[in-house]
């Protein structure tokens, strides 16, 4: 193993610190703008379960991302650096607005901006980035359907109770659910950059002559999204948590709970999901279910625009980056 791909694989494991650094505030807003944990405590929270997925989740997502968006036949170091480059700088722009975005999409739009640079559209994989694209649609609108429909399952089991005992019980509760939701997270986001390390791995004959994910790339890639949590991407909850809608501990048991439900079935699948689009969709359900409203729709349009727009711009910063490598032959 070169130098080289040494520093891409580190370069590719602090893509997946950024990621979990990024999206950190999709595990945390809601536990935190409720109150039922405190911002340090929830982090580590979360970046336990996000951890802990790597003893439940398989590689279904890792393997669509590792060869399932480019023809394995094309890829190369350079290529895993423009995406890498592309990938974490549309993070960074993001982040510094403070706009939850996909980590996910901006690394798949890395690659597929990258390998068209390289070798036109012919090396795409249609099925797997259609599914993907698909999903960006999907995800939030399954995640606000489950938030709707867990908020009216939850509000009509407890129309007895006074709002005390309920706000007692669901303080609870959105332990749990806050848990699952991390491991979904976890379990679907952190399979992306084993896929991409994988696939460098693959390129550079290590791996031989069939491709796969190595234990040790799993364990990295499971440590470092984990790692990114713990440190939290502040400028993000705010707007997670407050901003799309005002959230009580009950509100957000059931947008967790509807935002791990399709994590989990996305990852079983081998879906490559946002986990922001997800939590989202269930914040703007629960939201909805007491009057349409409690949603701040106009915050909510900012962030769409967001998801729009994250595939194609990294793809675009991905084919620059490509580029200018390739001209200083690297």
């Amino acid at each position: 193993m070169t130098l080289f791909i040494l520093l891409l694989i580190a370069l590719a494991l602090f893509f997946d610190f950024l990621n979990g650094f990024h999206d950190s505030a999709n595990s945390i807003a809601t536990v935190v703008s409720t109150r039922v944990l405190s911002p340090r405590q929830a982090v580590i929270w979360a970046a336990f379960f996000n951890f802990i997925a790597f003893f439940f989740f398989g590689h279904h997502v890792a393997n669509t991302v590792g060869k399932g968006i480019v023809d394995i036949a094309i890829i190369d170091n350079v290529i895993i650096l423009g995406t890498l480059i592309g990938a974490c700088s549309w993070n960074v722009i993001t982040w510094c607005f403070g706009l939850p975005t996909s980590s996910s999409h901006a690394l798949i739009g890395g690659l597929v901006g990258a390998a068209v640079v390289k070798a036109g559209i012919m090396p795409l994989k249609w099925p797997g980035i259609l599914k993907t694209v698909i999903f960006i649609f999907v995800s939030p609108i399954l995640g606000l359907i489950l938030g709707w429909a867990f908020g009216i399952l939850v509000y009509w089991l407890f129309r007895k109770n006074a709002p005390l005992k309920i706000d007692h019980i669901f303080r609870k509760g959105q332990l749990l659910s806050a848990a699952f939701y991390s491991m979904g997270h976890g379990g679907n986001d952190a399979q992306k950059t084993m896929g991409i390390i994988a696939s460098l791995l693959f390129s550079a004959g290590i791996l031989g002559r069939e491709f796969y994910i190595p234990l040790w790339v799993v364990f990295a890639c499971y440590t470092a999204i984990a790692l990114g949590t713990m440190f939290g991407g502040w400028r993000i909850v705010k707007t997670m948590g407050q901003r799309v809608a005002k959230l009580k501990p009950v509100d957000g048991f059931c947008a967790e709970s509807g935002a791990a439900v399709t994590l989990f079935f996305a990852s079983q699948f081998g879906i490559p999901v946002s986990t922001t689009h997800t939590i989202t969709g269930s914040i703007m359900g629960i939201g909805s279910l007491r009057r349409l409203s409690a949603v701040r729709w106009g915050v909510a349009g900012k962030i769409v625009w967001a998801w729009i727009l994250t595939i194609p711009c990294s793809a675009l910063m991905s084919a620059v980056a490509y580029v200018v490598l390739r001209k200083l032959q690297i």
